[in-house]
């Protein structure tokens, strides 16, 4: 079977993916990818074909600015990029792509709703593949009526369409998800960067992230990282594709590196504080560790709360992100184990999922 993958130029879009791709190269299909062109190179090193289909959400975003002005709220942006420009720009790359690649499933992640729109339109099977919470219902409504005329045939859910692999447990699922028709449960994988593993200091240390979208991360790094010194912990700052030098100079029980295999590095950690991407929120729970979460942007908002409200995390939000702030909610989730109990539960729940390779058959199947 030929499959291909699609997804936004951005290592939060792309690293969810690689698992099931992964295991469809070594189960022998050919798989490819389409994603935007900086991104290219990227997925080529990794093994797989790929060429350029579609633009990076921050070029979305300039351009929807500029038709609403820079003062423009969240919803009308958020309805011009993902339900406007980003699906037509990838509709109008991929398009004439199609008939020499010949693929006999498309696997698109959520945000690139536009190759599977075109998926649909050329009777290829399509499935999206979730890799965050869906707009609010209000908004999603909306969506939907922009995002019917590029549709054959309108789907039961307007970013997922009828089908989608969905890597959330139970606990902590997106609701909107389970309307979708067809829904294959995936564990949530983490992919391994191939880098080494960065010297340790000793087990149960804090692992300090803010994955590898900017969101004036630095700032908020660096005070997280005065926060912690004033701990008797050890710190590992994994800072993704920014400059380690940007956080100046460190504190002794600190240590910084760029990418890291982050499942081995979970595996010897005690907490994590991080912004609530999804990636870094299911590979802390499929750990079994408890989180402080310091959101930035996007859905980040909506993984605090609900983790927040499961007893899974503690969140700190805006102005609430202050160094005292961060030194109380760390301390606390050191000392009581509640948080970590909750954690492992769902880590149990989360290994009782199905594995990619066990997903993968189950699709080859479905669209055969």
């Amino acid at each position: 079977m030929r499959i291909l993958f699609t997804c936004r130029p951005a290592y939060g879009h792309l690293f969810p993916l690689l698992p099931l791709a992964n295991a469809a190269k070594a189960a022998g299909h050919e798989v490819v990818f389409g994603t935007g062109e900086a991104f290219v190179p990227k997925v080529r090193q990794l093994g797989f074909e790929a060429h350029r289909v579609g633009i990076t959400i921050g070029d979305a975003e300039a351009e929807a600015k500029r038709r609403h002005g820079e003062d423009a709220g969240f919803v009308d942006l958020a309805l011009t990029m993902f339900a406007e420009l980003l699906p037509r720009a990838t509709m109008a790359d991929l398009r004439p792509l199609l008939p020499g690649l010949r693929p006999d499933l498309v696997v698109y992640e959520q945000s690139d709703v536009g190759a599977g729109a075109l998926a649909q339109q050329a009777g290829i099977p399509a499935v999206s593949f979730v890799i965050g919470r869906s707009m609010p219902p209000e908004v999603l409504e909306i969506a939907a009526e922009r995002l019917a005329p590029l549709w054959g045939t309108r789907p039961a859910d307007a970013m997922l369409g009828d089908a989608c692999v969905d890597v959330w447990p139970d606990s902590v699922r997106d609701p909107g998800t389970a309307a979708v028709p067809k829904v294959f449960r995936m564990r949530p994988t983490q992919y391994n960067a191939d880098v080494p593993l960065p010297p340790l200091p000793g087990d149960g240390f804090v692992y300090l992230t803010l994955g590898t979208v900017a969101f004036g991360a630095t700032q908020v790094l660096r005070g997280a990282i005065a926060a912690l010194s004033r701990l008797p912990v050890d710190v590992l700052v994994a800072v993704g594709p920014g400059d380690p030098a940007a956080l100046g100079e460190l504190p002794e029980r600190v240590r910084v590196a760029g990418f890291v295999p982050q499942a081995e590095v979970l595996a010897h950690a005690g907490l994590v504080v991080h912004h609530g991407g999804t990636g870094t929120v299911l590979a802390a729970l499929a750990a079994g560790l408890p989180q402080l979460v310091l959101p930035q942007g996007a859905d980040q908002f909506a993984n605090a709360e609900t983790l927040s409200a499961l007893g899974a995390a503690k969140a700190l939000v805006g102005e609430a992100i202050r160094i005292d702030a961060i030194e109380a909610a760390v301390r606390e989730l050191l000392d009581d184990p509640a948080a970590r109990d909750v954690a492992r539960g769902i880590a149990a729940e989360i290994a009782g999922m199905p594995a990619p390779e066990a997903v993968l058959a189950e699709l080859v199947a479905w669209a055969s």
